[in-house]
């Protein structure tokens, strides 16, 4: 009476329903224990594992059936430590207690636990054995189940399939096949365990052979089988097999049934492009279940038709539990929290799992707090509850407080499930805890998951960002079953410890790669300035018929940009546009970012077409135009995202101020500067007073630029102290500069870069006492300078050339072919600045070690081998000299040609274009010249042109003037230079 009266007080409709039933069935005399047994597992699968335990405790008296359904309620609930409790109470009950708690501990992952239960049995059938080995399999041991295997007295059927699960859930389908074919009997759980872990490894095609194969012997399917088979069927994604496979369905009669018909569903809902088909086979199902109307609301939510997911939800006649728990899913896939929470306090009794999928789509969300206050309202966990929890923790950034519930899990009694302890290892990884990860790593090997799959991928994972590779490499090589995510697990930790040639190794002997993998190694060569590689795998990828994705296009764009390759870019955006990915946001940025780093115009043109931008798209093209001198545009830029309704960042400004440091804009500068914290509330960074300290010294205020690092409120680094001395360079204050270097020196004592501007303003002033202390102390600190190089593209080919080069096989003609450049631009005025020479030698030796930098030997070596009138693309290393500056200018007005090189810096753009055509119009080729005397002046003329880079439209007008007072002088022969600049 105590138990019916219970039951109907507090029980929701489906077990009240059962307290109803086990009124009736007391009147006629029924036994009441029976009654509540099965009230016990009914309460037990709704998970109100403590009303179950109230049955339980208010029987009068209890048969075996009662114990073993608490305990079968307790495990079925992640609580086998209460489970355990009641088996030693009843001294281990029978033989199937025994199997129903080793079940328990296996499902939980504690297979130590589980065996010192079956060791401990005092006798066992096939059944507690079949159990135990189960209970490996379930925990990927397969080799201790194969011992217990073949340790057994007596199989049965169930003993050899359970041994096929274990080979088939840990990959191994060569020795589960050889076990199927020596198999003295088959049944169709048999064959189901074949075709389903041929699944698991996606050998769809196999997993359907086998089923022919099957049905060729004669077996019918039966709904298990079937459901199998659909789902490599679904694996396939083609629907003409499915259509076949309905024809058989409809033979054997299975066409109406709810779990065969709701698996079709499946099917197809699982092809976004066949939803309309789903739907129409959903319409025209006689019968359907819970099951078939939640996944036509998952199908539908996850293909983004939540309101035709929110329709069908609305027709479903019973909105079960299931149902309501698939639309809160759905809802807060797409960011409907608020509307997933209301339909979730509409659940009159949400059992455990609606508490979950609500705890889950708040950390979807990012709404962790608001996960933490339900879930401390649940008035029941299970372990998932708590897995969902701590995921959500880790995934969200808030590592510690995932730890902390941990803690309080196994301060509750409970010890961690496998999900729980992969989301531990994941969120050590993050915070780098490397010794609390080692602590979780033995909690593990107690609860029995050292030997799973997913802990050891997550435990290699953590020691890998961790930097301990002994301990990463240990649990590898001991790993049972090796995954392609294992393999890309221990593939990602060697490239984290820059172990690039073990990775390399490691990658080249997987037996299976995914783009992963793929991605991981072009990565790795690309972090490591190793793009020859990088592109090298990238080929190899595409002969092995493999397709990259996006992350893999943007690595690859962003070497393409740092080698300034813009031949190959082209190619790789060409694939992009092939593979229909060019228009994804992160391929369009790194195209922008690349098309700008090798100067090309077609960035903005990439820019204009994107449907969609983020910050990091309109930060990329303002410091783009920055880079390349192009201030007014980069602020226009600007203006543009102001409009657009974008927020600038710390980035944008170090953009802007940038531009306006290149371009000279002081006065823009200073707004800037003070609008990021005015208007936008954001704390200048020591990049932001780099850059104003760099304005401030470019446009010849030094001593104003040396009080602004004074007057700043952060400590200055080194990139501020680097912009004061590059100003100092530029205007040679040697006073300032020294200051500036001392401050670098004491930072940054091995950085030859600081040494080598000190040492350029003092030669520039002829302080070679100075220059020559500068080498001592470089002598003395073993500091050595980095040898200038540049590099051009030739017909898909990497030229690269260092200061003095004597190695390139066409050395001999490129040299030929400056020292002609070398004379004839002195005769048009050039003059070698041998200010940037750092030794002390007589004016001709300075003059010949200038003309072997290696950006004029790519210059020169591009002259060679190119069209005329072809543009001209050079990088370097370091910045470019003022000398070469002047001379590429000069190359660029006597060849015609368009030459950009990119330096350590900046872009520099020298274009013929308007200095050319003035000069053709003073000495077109019809124009006699006057007398040696009066040529002379002209000559002088057009050297001052050169040296001060000004237009020459005041200057044409003197120069005609001059020329209209020389009519009295006799004519001489033809002025032959003009020849030569016009050729």
């Amino acid at each position: 009476m105590a138990c019916r009266l219970l039951l109907r007080r507090r029980l929701s409709a489906p077990a009240a329903a059962a307290a109803a039933r086990l009124a009736v069935r007391h009147a006629h005399g029924e036994l009441e224990v029976s009654g509540c047994s099965a009230s016990i597992r009914e309460l037990g699968r709704l998970g109100r594992v403590g009303e179950a335990r109230e049955v339980f405790d208010a029987l009068p008296r209890r048969d075996i059936i009662a114990w073993n359904s608490m305990i079968s309620t307790y495990c079925q609930n992640g609580m086998p430590d209460a489970a355990r409790a009641l088996y030693d109470a009843i001294s281990g009950g029978n033989m199937r207690t025994g199997a129903i708690l080793l079940s328990g501990y296996g499902r939980l992952g504690r297979v130590l636990e589980a065996r010192r239960v079956f060791d401990g049995m005092l006798e066992r059938n096939t059944v507690a054995w079949n159990a135990m080995i189960s209970c490996y399999v379930q925990n990927g041991d397969i080799t201790m189940a194969r011992r217990l295997f073949d340790a057994m007295p007596s199989r049965d059927v169930s003993s050899w399939n359970s041994m096929l699960t274990g080979y088939c859930h840990s990959l191994q389908m060569v020795d589960a096949r050889n076990l199927f074919e020596k198999m003295p009997e088959r049944n169709l759980v048999s064959w189901t365990v074949m075709i389903s872990g041929y699944g698991r490894i996606e050998n769809h095609g196999k997993a359907w052979d086998i089923f022919r194969k099957m049905h060729r012997e004669g077996l019918l399917p039966d709904q298990s089988n079937f459901a199998s088979v659909l789902s490599a069927v679904k694996g396939l994604g083609n629907l003409d097999v499915l259509e076949s496979l309905r024809v058989l369905v409809l033979k054997t009669g299975f066409e109406r049934d709810v779990v065969i018909g709701t698996a079709i569903l499946n099917v197809y809902s699982r092809d976004t492009s066949a939803l309309d088909t789903a739907i129409k086979f959903f319409e025209s199902m006689i019968e359907r279940n819970e099951y078939t109307w939640s996944t036509m609301i998952a199908a539908l939510s996850h293909g983004g038709r939540i309101d035709a997911a929110i329709a069908v939800y609305e027709r479903d006649p019973v909105k079960s539990i299931a149902c309501r728990t698939a639309l809160i899913t759905g809802l807060a896939q797409c960011g409907r929290i608020d509307d997933a929470r209301i339909l979730f306090e509409q659940i009159p009794e949400p059992i455990v799992v609606s508490w979950n999928a609500m705890i889950t789509g708040y950390m979807q969300n990012g709404m962790v707090n608001e996960a933490k206050q339900l879930f401390d309202k649940m008035p029941f966990r299970n372990t998932i509850s708590w897995a969902g929890m701590i995921a959500g923790y880790a995934q969200n950034g808030r590592s510690e407080e995932a730890l902390g519930l941990l803690q309080e899990l196994h301060r509750s009694g409970m010890l961690p499930s496998l999900s729980s302890l992969t989301s531990i290892f994941f969120a050590c990884s993050n915070i780098v805890a490397l010794e609390t990860g080692i602590q979780v790593h033995s909690l593990a090997v107690k609860v029995g998951c050292q030997f799973n799959s997913f802990a050891c991928n997550a435990l290699v994972t953590m020691y890998g960002k961790c930097r301990n590779m002994e301990y990463a490499r240990q649990v590898f090589s001991r790993m049972v079953t090796k995954d392609t995510v294992s393999w890309n697990s221990f593939l990602a930790a060697l490239v984290q410890n820059d172990l690039l040639d073990e990775a390399r190794n490691t990658f080249d002997n997987m037996l299976n790669r995914d783009v992963v993998s793929w991605t991981t190694i072009i990565s790795a060569y690309a972090q490591a300035d190793q793009s020859n590689e990088a592109m090298g795998v990238f080929k190899t990828m595409f002969c092995e018929h493999e397709l990259p994705n996006s992350p893999i296009l943007t690595i690859l764009l962003g070497v393409c940009g740092s080698l300034g390759a813009s031949k190959i870019g082209q190619q790789i955006h060409t694939v992009a546009i092939k593979l229909g990915m060019d228009s994804e946001l992160i391929v369009a940025n790194a195209l922008i970012s690349m098309y700008f780093k090798c100067g090309c115009a077609d960035s903005r043109r990439i820019f204009d077409l994107m449907e969609e931008r983020d910050i990091f798209t309109w930060n990329t093209i303002i410091t783009g135009y920055a880079q390349h001198g192009l201030g007014r545009e980069a602020i226009k830029m600007y203006q543009h995202m102001e409009s657009a309704g974008v927020l600038p960042n710390e980035v944008t400004f170090v953009g802007l101020l940038n531009a306006c440091s290149h371009a000279g804009l002081v006065d823009e500068g200073w707004k800037f500067f003070k609008s990021m914290s005015q208007d936008y509330g954001l704390t200048p960074l020591p990049e932001h007073y780099a850059c104003m300290v760099d304005l401030l010294g470019r446009t010849g205020n030094v001593q104003g630029a040396e009080q602004f690092i004074y007057d700043m409120p952060i400590e200055p680094d080194t990139v501020i102290w680097s912009a004061l001395l590059g100003a100092c360079k530029i205007h040679k204050n040697a006073e300032i500069g020294k200051r500036a270097a001392e401050k670098l020196f004491k930072i940054e004592p091995s950085n030859a870069g600081n040494y080598v501007m000190l040492s350029n303003i003092y030669s520039s002033l002829g302080m070679w006492g100075e220059v020559a202390e500068v080498r001592k102390i470089m002598k003395q600190q073993g500091v050595i300078k980095e040898p200038g190089c540049s590099w051009t593209q030739i017909k898909d080919k990497m030229h690269s050339f260092v200061t003095g080069d004597k190695q390139h096989e066409q050395i001999e003609e490129i040299v030929a072919t400056l020292e002609e450049l070398y004379t004839l631009l002195k005769a048009t005025g050039y003059v070698p600045d041998t200010e940037f020479v750092l030794h002390d030698i007589d004016e001709e030796q300075k003059e010949s070690s200038l003309l072997y930098h290696s950006e004029k030997l790519a210059v020169a070596y591009c002259l060679l081998v190119t069209p005329k009138g072809m543009p001209i693309q050079i990088l370097k290393n370091l910045r470019i000299c003022g000398d070469c500056h002047t001379f590429i200018k000069f190359v660029s007005h006597v060849t015609k040609r368009q030459i950009n090189i990119r330096d350590g810096n900046r872009f520099h753009h020298f274009s013929n274009e308007y200095k050319a055509d003035c000069l053709a119009q003073v000495f077109g080729c019809n124009v006699q010249m006057v007398a040696q005397k009066n040529s002379q002046l002209i000559v002088h003329l057009i050297r001052a042109v050169g040296e001060l880079n000004t237009r020459l439209e005041k200057v044409m007008v003197q120069v005609n003037e001059w020329m209209k007072t020389l009519t009295n002088d006799k004519y001489v022969s033809e002025f032959p230079l003009s020849l030569k600049i016009l050729s």
